[in-house]
């Protein structure tokens, strides 16, 4: 009987984690359906009391995600349990994870504490948040740097006040393989009462290491592992979910044939939500979701390939969802072959979207002669992204060139109505947003653009990518996609300022969180 390896997704807290990848209710709920078709064991929501937005889109995920157990952060202090269980509520498969540190270089300059303090810190934290829920997870943060008896008895005093699961963070990337998966053998072999709970791995990747650490931990008795699409993270990041599955899958033998519940044709549609959600690019040479993991250019790498793909393959780029396209789209295709190619790349859009897909299509298709699958996912996002239009660009107009001031002339809609500016700028671009500033009138700075191109050529499409913040330091993404990089400019910064303005009207009251619930239940079916 195969050993079943549960996999626990922190994409929405400690992926949330990484600068700038901070995520709306909406972008969570949404994300959080994605990772329950994809077959994640356990959805790490949020912290619910780092925040109310962490709060809401904990409450939100419990009550209407089904499948997976939908998990809360806490540290170990009353409060926090309460206030995780206060967010579980009405959510029929839940789990409050607590944790706090064990390592001594923590216990001296970050908590002042001995360690028999913390293990009875740490053992009235898993009883509290017992009394709430049968299911509990402790984790013994930077448990990597824990001395071994110290751990253990850790490990044992947790497991015998009630936890299910125990996890043993490497916090910082420390470790390494050998000696992270000597650990959790130690662990298997000397904790009397081991077999009463799941051994868990958190692993960090601050030397390149958290999928290697992981694999390793699953090699010596681990039977859960912690991780995030795309490795996205504190730092340097987490291990690689789609990394550590497809290792499982590839080498069976070498994990006695330990396999976990994913479905592995949903791992490269959710690496490409998390992109666009997020705004972090997956680097082209990233295993498994990146844009070579399946690309040959070398002559005799083609040659063998096109003998049997097994010579310079050794997964089915089909199987992750990655497949090449047996659809060739261009101006002369109708919508039905645009459906079906939609379908073919593992994309649900309802009947208004896909209309309005097939338009920005179209549009694209009479500019370009080859349009890619990257071009496609990257339009569709475009128009499928959830964000509450406050304002809508309707009309632009830009002049520039050598010798001219360039000027820009643009329309917005604001709740439907038309509002009309012109601004004067030292470029395109600055001109562009000037006179956007002048129509929305919403506070805040531009701290980040960046332009790339989806694909190769002179007619690519254009991504822009921008963020905002306000005078709380909060960063508000926008992405925006077109052949014109002035056009996809605009869009990315419309998009931004639509982020801002509703949620300034969130805080300010005009929405209130349970019509923002609504709103991302709504959008979350889509």
């Amino acid at each position: 009987m195969k050993r079943r390896i549960v996999i626990f997704d922190t994409t929405l807290r400690d992926g949330e984690q990484s600068p700038g990848a901070s995520m709306n209710i909406e972008e969570k709920y949404m994300l959080a359906q994605q990772l329950a078709r994809l077959g994640v064991d356990v959805i790490e929501a949020g912290f619910p009391a780092s925040s109310q937005g962490d709060f809401e889109a904990v409450r939100l995920i419990a009550q209407k995600v089904k499948g997976p157990t939908i998990a809360a952060l806490c540290r170990a202090l009353p409060e926090d349990i309460d206030r995780g269980w206060e967010a579980l509520q009405g959510g029929k498969n839940v789990r409050i994870h607590t944790f706090i540190s064990t390592s001594d270089i923590h216990l001296k300059h970050q908590f002042r504490r001995t360690r028999e303090e913390i293990l009875e810190i740490a053992v009235a934290a898993v009883k509290r948040a017992k009394g709430y829920v049968e299911n509990v997870e402790f984790s013994a943060m930077d448990a990597s740097r824990t001395d071994i008896d110290y751990l253990c008895q850790v490990v044992e005093a947790t497991i015998a006040a009630g936890a299910t699961t125990v996890n043993i963070p490497d916090t910082v990337g420390y470790a390494q393989p050998a000696e992270f998966g000597a650990m959790i053998r130690t662990i298997c072999e000397r904790v009397p009462n081991v077999s009463r709970a799941v051994i868990s791995v958190h692993c960090h990747n601050d030397l390149g290491l958290a999928v290697a650490n992981s694999l390793a931990a699953v090699a010596n008795g681990a039977g859960q592992v912690e991780c995030t699409i795309n490795g996205i993270g504190e730092r340097a990041g987490n291990a690689a979910l789609e990394e550590v599955v497809m290792a499982l899958r590839t080498r069976p033998e070498v994990f006695d044939f330990a396999d976990t519940g994913i479905s592995a044709k949903e791992i490269y549609r959710s690496s490409r939500m998390v992109t666009d959600i997020t705004g972090i690019q997956v680097q082209p040479n990233k295993a498994i979701v990146g844009a070579n993991a399946f690309a040959h250019e070398s002559g005799i790498h083609q040659h063998g390939l096109l003998a049997d793909r097994s010579t310079y393959e050794i997964m089915d780029a089909e199987a992750v969802g990655a497949g090449e396209s047996k659809l060739v789209l261009g101006k002369h295709s109708g919508r039905h072959a645009f459906e079906r190619k939609v379908q073919e790349m593992g994309i649900t859009l309802e009947p208004d979207q896909l209309l309005k897909a097939f338009a920005r299509f179209k549009e694209l298709a009479d500019k370009k002669k080859e349009i890619s699958d990257r071009d496609l996912e990257s339009l569709i996002a475009d128009e499928t992204r959830a964000v509450h239009e406050i304002f809508h660009l309707d009309y632009m107009h830009v002049v520039g060139g050598s010798g001219i001031i360039p000027t820009a002339s643009v329309r917005l809609l604001r709740d439907g109505q038309p509002i009309e500016e012109a601004s004067l700028g030292v470029g395109s671009v600055d001109a562009i947003f000037t006179t956007i500033d002048r129509l929305v009138k919403v506070p805040h700075k531009l701290v980040d653009y960046v332009v790339k191109s989806v694909t190769g050529g002179t007619d690519a499409l254009g991504e822009v990518t921008v963020r905002l913040t306000d005078d709380t330091g909060r960063i508000y993404l926008g992405r925006g996609a077109s052949m014109d990089i002035l056009d996809a400019s605009a869009r990315a910064y419309v998009q931004a300022i639509n982020k801002l303005a509703y949620d300034h009207q969130v805080r300010a009251g005009r929405i209130t969180p349970e019509q923002a619930e609504k709103r991302a239940h709504r959008k979350g079916k889509k």
